[in-house]
């Protein structure tokens, strides 16, 4: 049987422990996020939904992946001292992971289990919907209240999108 999600161990940026049980009742949107990346400015987009809701339940998780052409090659307190400086980021960061092949990190194996088929099209995988593994940076999970996936978004879907707003919306449901 999977591990649940809210059980598995994490590292935050900064080095300390954690879990989404730190985050048991909200409503959640992880993203593996690359500092050198086409996409890399989608943490505005990830700031401004993070600032929108998180009064009412909301946390945008960034887990920076160095796992797609280099993207991300710098350590946790470079990643960290870039996303503030550059992009504004308050959402909670974790320390870099794997988010494909033989290394991947347990969150996102259960994540992918949860929901292996992700929506939208994308410019970098035009099979996104049919494949189940992260296809790029900023692939978006999002989690309900109770921790199930309940949507899974291809990394060229902007966090501003309808599609996403709606479907936080949703699983905010207040």
């Amino acid at each position: 049987m999977p591990t649940p999600l809210f059980e598995i161990p994490l590292i935050r940026i900064d080095g300390s422990a954690a879990s989404l049980t730190d985050y048991a009742g909200s409503v959640l949107l992880i993203v593996n996020v690359a500092s050198k990346c086409g996409l890399t400015p989608q943490y505005e987009g990830l700031e401004s939904l993070y600032r929108t809701y998180r009064e009412r339940g909301f946390a945008v998780l960034g887990f920076p992946a160095n796992d797609f052409k280099g993207q991300e090659p710098g350590s946790d307190a470079e990643i960290s001292a870039f996303c503030r400086s550059v992009y504004g980021v308050e959402f909670p960061m974790f320390a870099k992971i794997e988010v494909t092949g033989e290394h991947t990190h347990p969150l996102y194996k259960a994540l992918l289990e949860a929901q292996p088929h992700a929506e939208g099209d994308s410019a970098k995988d035009p099979q996104a919907d049919t494949i189940d593994e992260v296809h790029w940076n900023f692939e978006k999970f999002l989690v309900d209240r109770s921790g199930s996936v309940v949507r899974r978004f291809v990394p060229d879907i902007k966090p501003e999108d309808r599609a996403v707003v709606g479907a936080i919306e949703a699983a905010l449901g207040d």
